[in-house]
Parts: structure tokens; sequence; C-alpha cells
């Protein structure tokens, strides 16, 4: 690291005002400051001395979200090779690459499932990292300041909220979309209102709902034909489609399980992650683990997770008490709703957001509960939207400045009350 600091050093000049590459100063500090601590520290009072920077705190939250990447590639190589086990034929540039390699295509060989995962998931990541990346650098120089390092953690949401077999020029369109509309036209990092990754995700979720969402977000085929890779509907979209009084309803999944792409999941199978979906939204456990290293850091609000858990919960138990004879999705107990699509990802990853959250303690509560209580009910009243996390998460991200509005001016009448001036 010492040759690297040196390197950096002698560099620094041509960078700097009235070098001559003084226009890329932008992405010279970026590469500087991401390897380095930055070289300007407070001196003393008032100014508080932390170890910690915007980049080390969005570092925090990739190490988090490692569980869900890594569970997430072993999970669409999982489903892939278990489809070409049962007797399709690979083909494409992926199914030569693994050829080659000879490494094959077993289900129950977790390397192979891993590296067949990740030839889908790393050019997602890849693709999201230089476009979205790119327009950060590209908006620094052109405003001659310094590269705001916003776009680190939404590059590895991106892959995450996903499907694995969505076309890479769709996803170029879609983080260009969500980094500038979503951030860079309200001011940049720490001025967006909505959250850029789900931003991203809307997009794409809207203007190509094909690939996107209900039974094609895996694009399913016959066993007789080629596949580069393979792919099924989602949970949540199944039990969507669950006729009303039947034998298969959706409450009966709490005892179980559901028949998905013609193969039985059960509930712990979905909390592990073993079912279609996102590329990393599909395993409860491996989010959580991301939310406890997230509340001990102290990087995320237990607040907001606990309260969209309980507005769920509430909901949800209303919706079943109902029991109603034309909606089976209002039967759904919330042990599923809390395993299917992307309910433990938006709540540890999305909702927690400082940005675009609520900033109050006691607003958080609110926040969270106005999250968990809406993705119920998108769920399961509006029969268009089988998930409804994203959607709650953007609208609560809209309300989100007048609940602390309300908190503060609750807090300022209630010292005005107790004063005596």
């Amino acid at each position: 690291m010492k040759f690297l600091r040196n390197l950096m050093d002698k560099q620094a000049p041509l960078f700097k005002k009235g070098g001559k590459l003084e226009s890329f100063y932008p992405l010279f500090e970026a590469i500087d400051t991401f390897n380095f601590t930055p070289g300007k520290v407070t001196s003393g009072a008032p100014h508080v001395r932390d170890a910690i920077d915007l980049k080390r705190l969005m570092f925090t939250v990739v190490i988090a979200l490692v569980p869900c990447m890594f569970m997430g590639v072993w999970n669409i190589g999982y489903q892939a090779n278990a489809a070409l086990a049962a007797g399709m034929t690979p083909e494409g540039w992926r199914g030569a690459l693994i050829a080659s390699l000879g490494i094959g295509f077993n289900p129950n060989n977790a390397f192979a499932c891993l590296v067949h995962g990740a030839l889908y998931f790393i050019p997602v990541l890849v693709v999201a990292f230089v476009v979205g990346g790119g327009i950060e650098v590209f908006v620094a120089m052109i405003k001659k300041h310094e590269v705001n390092e916003g776009f680190f953690v939404t590059g590895f949401l991106i892959p995450c909220i996903l499907p694995p077999t969505i076309p890479l020029w769709q996803v170029a369109l879609a983080t260009a979309f969500g980094v500038v509309i979503g951030k860079e036209i309200f001011g940049g990092t720490g001025m967006n209102i909505f959250n850029p990754a789900l931003v991203t995700r809307a997009f794409l979720y809207f203007a190509y709902p094909i690939q996107n969402s209900g039974d094609k977000v895996w694009v399913a085929v016959s066993p007789e034909q080629a596949v580069d890779g393979f792919s099924g509907a989602t949970l949540l979209a199944r039990i969507a489609e669950i006729p009303p009084d039947t034998a298969d309803k959706a409450y009966a999944t709490a005892i179980n399980g559901m028949v998905v792409n013609g193969k039985m999941v059960t509930w712990m199978d979905a909390f592990l992650g073993w079912i279609p979906g996102s590329m990393g939204e599909t395993s409860t456990l491996a989010c959580l683990i991301g939310a406890a290293l997230l509340i001990i850091t102290g990087v995320a609000s237990w607040r907001v997770m606990v309260a969209m858990i309980g507005g769920c919960l509430a909901m949800t138990l209303l919706l079943n008490f109902a029991d109603s004879k034309t909606n089976e999705m209002m039967n759904l107990p919330f042990q599923w709703h809390f395993v299917v699509g992307a309910f433990a990802f938006g709540m540890v990853f999305m909702a927690t957001e400082p940005v675009t959250g609520a900033y109050t303690q006691s607003g958080k509560f609110v926040y969270g509960a106005g999250i968990g209580i809406m993705t119920a009910l998108i769920r399961t009243v509006n029969p268009a939207f089988p998930e409804g996390v994203m959607l709650a998460i953007l609208f609560m991200n809209i309300l989100a400045p007048l609940i602390d509005y309300v908190v503060v001016a609750r807090n300022i009448n209630r010292r005005v009350a107790r004063s005596a001036v």
C-alpha cells in the first residue's frame, strides 16, 4: 500500500488545479479516497473526529449484502442446473463455457451451482457499475466537485433486485434512468428523495413488465427446448394465481407448502432461499444475517425493521380475519408474506436507507409501519401487482419528510406548552 500511496502522490499535481489533467480530478480523488482515508482531518473542537466516513459506512452495507449475493448466486445456478439435469440441453455462451471447464450441471454440486450462477450475476453487476459509476464521474466532472460515493451501494443493490435472465441492455438503460432521474436531478447523493435502486427496478417493472414480473420473470421453457439457463414463475406469482375455494388454498401453505414449477416448496425452502426469484432477494435467512450486522454497527435502524414487520403482521391478520372466498391472497398467513417476494430484502436494505427514509426516531416507526401495511395491501387487494414492497417503499419515500415535519412540530408544541415563556 505504501507503493500505491507514493504513486498516487506523484501523480496528484497533474490532477490538481492548473495541472494537465485538472478536469479528471474527480476521478482521481475517487480512486484515492477509495483506497485511503482522507488526507485532511479535523484538528479539534467543535468538530467530531471519527474513523467512519461515507465510504466506510457504505462498505459496511456491502459487507452486509454479501450473504444475500452469495446465496443468490448459488440459487441461480441451482435452479438452472436442476432444470438442465431434468433433460434440457444447455446452449449459449454460459453453457459452452461451463462445458469447456468440465464443471457440469449438477444441482447437488455447490461449486457447479456457484459458477453457473456467477455467469448470470457478474455481467449484470459489471453493467450496473460501468453505467452508474460512469454517470457519477461524468456529473462530478461537469459540476467540478468530488465524486459522491452514493452509487457504491446502489451498484450492488441493482443486481440483487433483478431477475437473472434480464437482458443487459435493459440493465444499462434502467440504471441510467435510476441514477439520473432518481438521484442526480435532485442534487446527487444525500439530496435524493427516492431510492435510486428502487427507481431502477420500478422503471423496468413498468417499461418491460414481461421480463420483470409475473410468470415471465424467469422465462419458462419445455424440457425439449435448448436453453441458456432455466427459469419459471416466482413463488409469489404462483400464490397469486391460486383459484378460490380449492384444495390448494393459500392458507394451506402454512403447513403443506406449495407446488411451484412442478416442485413442492415448503416454508423452510422459501426462508432459506431455494426458490426462483430476483438474484439477491430469495433468502430471508441471508437478509437477516445482513440485518444483524447493520443493526450492531448502527448503520441501519432497527425501528424501521420492527415497525415494518408489525405493520405487515397487523394488516395480514386483518385480511385473514375477513376470510375472503374470492381472493386467496387475503388468506395468506404472515409467515409466508415474510419469506416470499422482496419483503425481507426491502426491509433490511431499502426501507432503512437514511436519505430517503424518516429521520426522527418516532417517525421511523410510522415510516416502517406504513411500508408494512402498504406491502400487504398491494399484494392482496391489487391483483396487477403481486409484489408490493417496491411500490410501498417508494410511496413512503414521498411521505417521509411529512412524517418528520409532523413529529418535529408536535415536539415543538409540547415544549412550548411546558414552557413558561
